[in-house]
C-alpha cells in the first residue's frame, strides 16, 4: 500500500505536467496565429471598411438632397489623386518619371483606369434597377473571380482553409443579408431587376479584373505609380463621362454649405481608401482586403441606425463576428505566391487585360 502511493502521485503529477505542456502548446500557437502583423491587418481592413462607410453615408445624404451625380463624386476623388501622387510622380527622374511610365505602359494603366471608373459607374448604377438585398448578394461575386485571376495569372496557391474562410465570411454577408430582411431593409428599385443585377456581376468582374492589377504593381512596382497614374487617367476618364452624362444633373444641383460638405466628404473617403488600400494589398492581398470589406455594410448599418434610424438587429452582430473570423482564418495561414522575377510586369498586365478586357 505504501509503494503504490508514490506512484499514484507519480501520475498525477505526469497527468499535470501533460496538461500544463498542451496550455503552452495552444497558447503558442495562438501566439503564432495573433501576431502583430494579423492584428494590424485587421485593424486597416476594418479603417477601410470605416472609409467605405462614408462614402455611403454621404451619398445617402446626398441622395436625401435630391442630388445623384455619382460620376461627378467619383471625378472629385481622382482629381485629389491628380493633385497629389500624379505631381510627386511628375517630379521623379530615370525609369520612374511620369514621362517615361507614359511611353512604356500608358495603355495599360489606361485600361486600368477605365476599369475602376466603370467598376465604380455600375455598381451605382444598378441601385437604380435593383434592390440593395441584390446587390449586398451578387457584389459578393468579385472574391471568387479574384481567386480564380490570382491563381492563373499571379500564380497564388490557396489551401483548403483559405476555401473555408471565404465560405465563413460569405455566411456571415448572408446572416446580414437576412437581417435586412428580416428588418424589413430590402430597399431599392425593382424596376428592371435582371439589368441591375447584371450590371452588379459586371462591377464585381471589373473590380476584381482592376484589384489583381493594383494587387501585381504595388508589390512589384511601387504605389506611387500606380496611384499616380490612376489620377492621371480616372481624371481624363470620368471627366469625359462626366461632360457626356451629367451635364444637366450637375447644373440642376442647388448649392449650399451642406451639399458642398457632403461632396466633400465623400471625396475625402475616396481619396483616403485609394491612398491606403494599397499598404493593406501590398501586405495581404486582393482578396483578404475584399474580404474585409464585407463588413462595410454592417458600419453602414450601425451608422444609419443613429442617422436614419434603421430598425435594429442581433444578426448584424453575428454577421459582423462571422466575417471577422473567416477574415482572421483567412489570414492565419499564408498564401503560395511565387517570385515576382519569375514573371514580368508587363506580360502579367498584359496577359489579364488581353483576356478579360474584349468582355467588357
Amino acid at each position: 500500500m505504501e509503494d503504490s502511493e508514490p506512484a499514484e502521485s507519480s501520475d498525477c503529477g505526469h497527468g499535470r505536467s501533460c496538461w500544463m505542456a498542451c496550455a503552452r502548446l495552444r497558447s503558442n500557437k495562438l501566439k503564432g496565429i495573433f501576431t502583430w502583423r494579423l492584428l494590424k491587418t485587421i485593424a486597416m481592413g476594418q479603417a477601410l471598411s470605416v472609409l467605405i462607410c462614408g462614402t455611403a453615408v454621404s451619398c445617402q445624404y446626398l441622395v436625401e438632397a435630391g442630388v445623384e451625380t455619382p460620376m461627378l463624386q467619383s471625378f472629385l476623388s481622382y482629381v485629389l489623386l491628380l493633385l497629389t501622387y500624379t505631381s510627386l510622380l511628375s517630379l521623379r527622374k530615370g525609369d520612374g518619371n511620369i514621362l517615361h511610365i507614359l511611353k512604356t505602359k500608358w495603355w495599360r494603366y489606361l485600361l486600368m483606369g477605365l476599369t475602376d471608373v466603370e467598376a465604380n459607374y455600375t455598381v451605382v448604377k444598378a441601385y437604380q434597377f435593383t434592390t440593395l438585398t441584390s446587390i449586398q448578394l451578387l457584389d459578393c461575386f468579385v472574391i471568387p473571380v479574384l481567386m480564380v485571376l490570382s491563381w492563373f495569372f499571379l500564380k497564388t496557391r490557396y489551401r483548403l482553409v483559405h476555401f473555408v474562410a471565404v465560405a465563413v465570411c460569405l455566411l456571415g454577408v448572408g446572416a446580414m443579408v437576412g437581417a435586412d430582411l428580416l428588418a424589413g431593409r430590402d430597399q431599392g428599385s425593382t424596376s428592371d431587376v435582371l439589368l441591375g443585377d447584371c450590371l452588379v456581376l459586371v462591377s464585381a468582374a471589373l473590380y476584381a479584373v482592376s484589384n489583381v492589377c493594383q494587387e501585381y504593381t504595388v508589390k512589384n512596382l511601387s504605389r506611387g505609380e500606380f496611384l499616380g497614374m490612376m489620377g492621371l487617367f480616372g481624371t481624363l476618364i470620368s471627366g469625359i463621362q462626366l461632360a457626356i452624362l451629367e451635364t444637366s444633373a450637375v447644373a440642376a444641383i442647388k448649392w449650399n454649405w451642406k451639399i458642398i460638405v457632403l461632396f466633400a466628404a465623400y471625396a475625402f473617403c475616396m481619396y483616403a481608401l485609394y491612398s491606403f488600400m494599397p499598404l493593406v494589398v501590398k501586405m495581404t492581398s486582393a482578396t483578404a482586403v475584399n474580404l474585409s470589406l464585407l463588413t462595410a455594410d454592417l458600419f453602414s448599418l450601425f451608422c444609419g441606425i443613429f442617422l436614419f434610424h434603421f430598425v435594429f438587429s442581433g444578426l448584424y452582430i453575428v454577421s459582423f463576428v462571422v466575417i471577422t473570423v473567416g477574415f482572421v482564418m483567412f489570414n492565419a495561414v499564408p498564401t503560395y505566391t511565387p517570385n515576382p522575377e519569375s514573371d514580368s510586369a508587363n506580360n502579367i498586365l498584359s496577359k489579364a487585360y488581353i483576356v478579360f478586357c474584349p468582355f467588357f
